[in-house]
């Protein structure tokens, strides 16, 4: 029986580190995502975040958007958010239906207690609902600078236990790791995933080109490392907060350090300046190095 896929361009040889990025986006960036959409290589995957207090079919109408743009939706599943049963199925049965999706993302979610019956993304696992969906692969979060809930052990023992699980249910795990600004902690990481025999593909978190106020208060909600030393690596110093920060040191890290040790690894951007933005970065970026 032949593995499920991840994605078609896992395959295929990659001209240089952005070959085969993919995207992140709420719903209310539909409208950026059509902007942005001329610039964005056909059959991308697009994650669709789910945040509080957006409408569901807001998420459908956006996850439908990707889909019609001929990219490829990755509808987020977040499990202490989803009230109930139905809401779980019938999200997933609409996104399947309507927007052709096979490939999910789930994250426990942020509140300390579940809106519903799912405390965590195991309970979503083992409803059994992605596989009869027709669901083929699933993404799970990655932590290479730690978890404010976790310990360094737990996060690998969990990381360990989905990625089993999944697989054990006939799909593909896809790790997406939270974004980051120090290189030599994901490396690293990546080395100890690989030397602990989880061989599935790795996405590694990328903060697309934003203020640096924004960043820092992003990486702050997200309990993301943002010394003053990793941010001076990133190419940022945190005593000047003016102006706007890309990631060039940072991809330019990852193009010279990932090797076959590291395994299956592609970039994953986190538009946080917006889609438009992040993807004219990766354009300039493409063509400064030849890409």
């Amino acid at each position: 029986m032949a593995k499920p896929l991840i994605h078609p361009n896992w395959d295929k040889p990659r001209a240089g580190i952005t070959d085969g990025f993919s995207l992140e986006m709420t719903a209310k960036d539909e409208a950026s995502l059509r902007d942005a959409a001329p610039l964005i290589p056909a059959e991308t995957p697009v994650a669709i975040t789910y945040l509080p207090g957006e409408e569901v079919a807001a998420r459908v109408a956006a996850t439908v958007a990707v889909r019609e743009l001929g990219f490829e939706p990755m509808p987020h599943f977040s499990a202490r958010r989803i009230t109930s049963e139905d809401d779980f199925e019938g999200y997933l049965k609409a996104v399947v239906e309507q927007a052709g999706v096979r490939r999910c993302f789930i994250v426990a979610g942020d509140p300390p207690e579940p809106q519903g019956p799912y405390f965590d993304t195991m309970a979503l696992i083992e409803t059994g609902a992605f596989e009869r969906a027709g669901i083929t692969a699933i993404g799970i979060g990655g932590h290479p600078e730690g978890h404010p809930n976790m310990s360094v052990d737990q996060c690998w023992q969990v990381l360990e236990t989905k990625v089993r699980a999944i697989e054990a249910r006939g799909m593909a795990p896809l790790v997406v790791t939270q974004f980051g600004f120090d290189p030599d902690a994901f490396l690293a990481w990546l080395k100890e995933l690989r030397a602990r025999g989880i061989d599935c593909p790795v996405r590694i978190g990328v903060p697309g080109p934003a203020g640096i106020k924004r960043l820092l208060a992003f990486a702050a909600r997200c309990g993301v490392g943002a010394s003053a030393s990793v941010m001076k690596k990133y190419g940022v110093s945190i005593g000047n907060l003016l102006g706007t920060a890309g990631p060039d040191r940072l991809v330019d890290a990852f193009a010279a350090g990932l090797g076959d040790e590291h395994g299956r690894v592609r970039l994953h951007f986190y538009p946080f300046g917006g889609m438009v933005k992040t993807v004219e970065w990766i354009r300039d970026y493409n063509a400064k190095h030849g890409i």
